[in-house]
């Protein structure tokens, strides 16, 4: 490694080696994040299920919701069940709805079970901004699958997530192990 004093601008070394993740600046400026609370303010849940399967990173869809991968995804293969209609508090949600958002999670479960082995999950939904919702005025569902270390150092120290796969292979993966209906 070469000294700071061979190297302008670089700042005084620190013994931290980077992990450059320059892909994570889109969601830390907001970009593709609604202007506003309707459908028409550039939803991206609204804005999804008229794009192919690959380009939506949709891994499955049905009546009244779809399954989506996060895009900013907390662990590989972090999915989302979304509403197709646009919808901000869960008790708004009919009864097919409901149902089916249900059933996509559990189906969610098991294809990541089955493509990646997943051990557990985290699964809910953060109502409103107040709740930590990124986008407050279309629900969705997370499911994030879980295994046995994979909180390590990287995030629990160096605040960084390794992801080691791209999101169109899991998309295809997940396809794949979708249990039919």
């Amino acid at each position: 490694m070469q000294e700071s004093s061979e190297r302008p601008g670089a700042g005084d070394p620190d013994n931290f080696e980077r992990l450059w993740t320059p892909h994570r600046m889109a969601y830390i400026k907001g970009e593709n994040k609604p202007h506003g609370p309707g459908p028409g303010d550039g939803c991206p849940f609204c804005t999804i299920p008229g794009m192919s399967d690959a380009d939506g990173l949709v891994v499955a869809r049905g009546s009244a919701v779809f399954a989506v991968l996060n895009l900013y995804p907390y662990n590989s293969g972090h999915m989302m069940v979304c509403p197709y209609r646009h919808v901000a508090d869960y008790a708004d949600l009919d009864e097919a709805e409901t149902v089916e958002l249900a059933g996509f999670t559990k189906r969610a479960m098991a294809a990541l079970r089955k493509a990646s082995g997943a051990q557990g999950f985290n699964v809910g939904m953060n109502l409103g901004h107040v709740a930590g919702a990124g986008i407050a005025g279309h629900l969705h569902q997370h499911i994030v699958p879980r295994w046995g270390g994979d909180t390590n150092f990287m995030p629990v120290v160096g605040r960084t997530k390794v992801l080691p796969q791209l999101l169109q292979d899991t998309r295809a993966l997940l396809a794949g192990a979708w249990p039919q209906g």
